[in-house]
């Protein structure tokens, strides 16, 4: 599990789980447990900042568990080996989007000259308007 010691995530954090993967595959299907269930306890991650782990479990959405785990299920490929690491990769980039600080919105006003530019823009429209009327000399 290199993926998770560069992220920084306790081996004890995460759980693999082996299952039987759903589709098409023939005879094999049934008896190979190639998809992966990964199953990792943000209880178990004391190093994770607060403000990122409350990131995180809005970034989960569905997939956070009401114990505070992230399930994240891989089936994708035909091997155990490739689906694993499928499954870490997802991790991983759920924790790097997770880490980036949103900016802050500050409200700001409008400037002289945008209000400037504006009214312009109006009093232009206004005039092709009244170029478009018909007078009629009855």
């Amino acid at each position: 599990m290199a993926l998770a010691n560069e992220l920084g995530i306790p081996e004890d954090a995460i759980e693999l789980r082996f299952i039987r993967s759903g589709g098409p595959g023939g005879q094999n299907v049934n008896k190979v447990a190639s998809a992966v269930q990964m199953r990792c306890d943000l209880k178990l991650w004391p190093a994770l900042p607060e403000r990122v782990r409350d990131r995180l479990r809005t970034l989960a959405g569905r997939r956070l568990t009401a114990d505070d785990v992230i399930v994240i299920s891989a089936q994708r490929f035909r091997t155990q080996e490739h689906n694993k690491r499928d499954a870490l990769e997802r991790l991983g980039e759920m924790v790097t989007q997770a880490r980036i600080e949103p900016r802050i919105r500050r409200a700001t006003k409008p400037t002289r000259a945008s209000k400037e530019r504006r009214l312009e823009g109006k009093q232009k429209r206004g005039d092709v308007k009244k170029g478009r009327k018909v007078s009629h000399d009855w």
